[in-house]
């Protein structure tokens, strides 16, 4: 029987102190060689039974393998020099180093899908697999070859669907897409950005996905998020073209956000991960908190759509914390599953 309202996480998880740095984005990895590689399948390992333990039903990876959500990809991709850095601006907001695109972009082999394989092997639950989306992918580099954002974001797409494909033929129930540029670049998500993502999921089976949100909880992302006023409606701008999309789930950052939650009408019919945990502070929600989230969300989402979730990644919080939220999710979750239940039972005594 399928579950109501199935909780996951929107993408990362704490790694190991063995393995890398904890609470830090891009964190090197204290390992090498073969120990590495069986270092990263054992943090997937500590992953999966958190989140089982904490009663997440839609399991990930929790990113253990990979340094960093968008790079770790484009790394196994042709055409891009990590040695040859400049300076660019992500998303508007913050500087960084980034690779630069000499060449024609193409992929030799699948990055992810031994990772996919060894995870499937571990759990009977669902599970999802988080890719950078094209737009995000494309705000990640300098490109000195294409000199066009729209069709190195094609390219990207072309390269995308492969592995998306692949990870598919894997077992990966649902496949999500990270695109937090796309509350950003609107123009060019509503000219071309969504069209792009639908170019990346084509021929797909598997549900797919796609993840707004305002980022992780970094200073750079809090800081932008001060600015936006009283009422942040970027999805307004986007959700009109989602809704006739044929991605499957959008997934959204709600909790001690600003997002007027009245915008989830603007997706109706969708599947919508409701973002009801705040990466961005260590406080820890209670079961309530959460349950309030999704009551409201419920006013704008049918029950049987709404898919309890994260905002956004939690790679810079503690695992303890991070634990705790998930904990709070599910038992978030229980708390509407209940009164949904009486509401049902309520009805059919009334019929």
């Amino acid at each position: 029987m399928k579950t109501l309202l199935p909780t996951s996480t929107a993408g990362s998880l704490p790694k190991p102190s063995w393995l890398a740095e904890p609470e830090k984005l891009w964190s090197p990895w204290k390992l090498e060689g073969e120990a590495l590689t069986h270092g990263k399948r054992d943090a997937l390992r500590v992953s999966l039974h958190e989140q089982q333990y904490a009663g997440i039903d839609i399991v990930s990876d929790g990113e253990q393998t990979r340094q960093h959500f968008v790079t770790t990809f484009i790394e196994h991709l042709t055409g891009v020099d990590f040695e040859n850095r400049k300076t660019v601006k992500i998303r508007d907001r913050y500087e960084a180093s980034v690779p630069t695109v000499v060449g024609p972009v193409s992929r030799q082999k699948s990055v992810f899908v031994d990772d996919a394989k060894f995870l499937r092997q571990q759990t009977n639950k669902p599970i999802k697999w988080a890719l950078p989306g094209p737009m995000t992918m494309i705000d990640t580099l300098y490109d000195d070859h294409y000199k066009s954002r729209e069709k190195l974001a094609w390219e990207f797409a072309k390269i995308l669907n492969q592995e998306a494909k692949e990870l598919e033929a894997a077992g990966v129930d649902i496949i999500q897409f990270d695109e937090p540029a796309f509350n950003v670049f609107f123009d060019d998500v509503n000219d071309w950005g969504i069209a792009c993502l639908e170019r990346a999921i084509e021929g797909l089976k598997c549900e797919t996905a796609v993840h707004i949100c305002y980022g992780y909880g970094i200073k750079a992302n809090t800081e932008w998020k001060k600015t936006l006023g009283s009422q942040w409606r970027q999805y307004e701008e986007i959700f009109p073209k989602l809704q006739q999309s044929n991605i499957d789930i959008i997934s959204l950052e709600c909790h001690n956000s600003r997002v007027p939650i009245e915008l989830l009408e603007l997706i109706r019919g969708k599947k919508v991960m409701v973002g009801a945990i705040d990466v961005a502070t260590n406080e820890i929600e209670t079961p309530e908190e959460v349950a309030d989230t999704l009551r409201k969300a419920l006013g704008f989402v049918d029950p049987d759509k709404l898919y309890p979730c994260t905002n956004c990644g939690m790679t810079p919080l503690s695992r303890d914390i991070a634990n705790a939220k998930l904990n709070a999710l599910s038992q978030g979750a229980a708390i509407i599953r209940k009164e949904l239940a009486a509401e049902f039972s309520l009805a059919n005594q009334e019929l």
